[in-house]
């Protein structure tokens, strides 16, 4: 198999972790006979501070010229404190998610048995969790129109979905719960947003395409609770932008840190892949970032978009495996972890290299 492969490593640790989930990749090609040809392009603060462009236009050719796309992380503390810049990295992500077509946001909440203690949730609570969110991407309040008065004492963002947002999404989840325990929760808010009512509907007739499917609609204030109250509950869970965005950052609790969880942004089209953390300038260059979720992202590549299900499923072997052998990165470690068994970003990535037999 040849394949077409965009390294965007983005901002801070990104730039760190994606090194990691490509020299993973590079290992799956060289042991299975694949020919993975990769190029590189930038996006996010780094884009700003060498074009003023947070989406170059060369990095927006090479995305749609390739098969695939690994992701880093986007985003710089400056413009957090700076409300009024124009010019912001999240903007590039926006942009590349709506030139790409990529409408869903297939998040696993994959579980490993030795980070039980790593949540804040009780083991006992968290065993055998197993959930798929599927996330609208690029409809609701992030694309809405955005307005404020001369005198900056209003704003507004317009909350909107059309119905063939839905239900393209709603396939999309409900193919997945089929190939799963066919259970689908629907989150929403519909008892106040029309949005929402409208999402429903959508989806209530949706799942009579699907009659094998068991359909829950639940409100987003529930959800919220419900997932860590218990997370077992849930399996494939569909939901709009706004409130995936958050139940996915909530959910990162139950796997231990946003560090081991990886995501896939899908269409019709390349498939975009990337951990769900941010760039985490804090601790940026200083080898501490997590490769775990990078890599877990390039397993999703090779699942998702490519097709190649056994090496996908080495790659999170050796995952599995590197961890049941005790080795930590900080965000992972407790107080019981040995010193010696906690490494820095390019000792974890090499010790999952040691993991990955084929």
């Amino acid at each position: 198999m040849k394949k077409n492969i965009l390294i965007i490593p983005g901002d801070g640790i990104g730039q760190e972790v994606t090194t990691w989930g490509k020299q993973v990749l590079e290992a799956v090609a060289s042991n299975y006979d694949h020919e993975f040809v990769f190029d590189e392009a930038i996006m996010g603060h780094t884009a700003i501070e060498a074009t003023g462009n947070p989406l170059p236009d060369e990095t927006l050719e090479k995305a749609k010229a390739s098969d695939a796309i690994l992701f880093g992380a986007i985003g710089h503390a400056k413009y957090d404190n700076d409300p009024s810049a124009k010019v912001r990295p999240e903007q590039g992500l926006l942009k590349i998610r709506k030139e790409l077509g990529l409408y869903a946001n297939l998040r696993p909440i994959l579980l490993f048995d030795e980070l039980l203690d790593a949540s804040s949730l009780k083991p006992e609570v968290l065993r055998g969790t197993d959930i798929l969110f599927f996330r609208e991407l690029t409809g609701d309040v992030y694309f809405g129109e955005k307005n404020r008065n001369a005198d900056n004492t209003f704003a507004s963002d317009l909350m909107n979905y059309h119905r063939y947002e839905v239900e393209r999404i709603a396939r999309k989840a409900y193919e997945a719960a089929r190939t799963r325990s066919k259970k689908l929760c629907s989150v929403d808010k519909a008892n106040v947003l029309e949005t929402s009512r409208l999402w429903r509907e959508v989806v209530q007739e949706i799942a009579k395409e699907y009659p094998d499917v068991e359909t829950e609609h639940m409100f987003i204030d529930n959800a919220a609770m419900q997932l860590v109250k218990n997370p077992k509950k849930f399996d494939v869970v569909l939901t709009a932008n706004l409130f995936g965005d958050i139940l996915t950052d909530e959910a990162s609790q139950i796997a231990g840190s946003m560090g081991m969880l990886a995501s896939a942004s899908m269409g019709d089209g390349t498939g975009f892949f990337e951990p769900i953390h941010g760039s985490a300038h804090d601790i940026a260059g200083q080898n501490k970032a997590n490769p775990l979720a990078s890599i877990l992202s390039a397993a999703l590549m090779l699942d998702i978009a490519f097709g190649l299900q056994k090496e996908a499923k080495a790659v999170t072997t050796a995952v599995a495996e590197t961890l049941k052998a005790g080795w930590r990165t900080g965000d992972i470690a407790n107080a019981e972890t040995p010193a010696d068994k906690i490494l820095g970003t390019n000792e974890m990535g090499a010790k999952v290299l040691e993991f990955l037999t084929f």
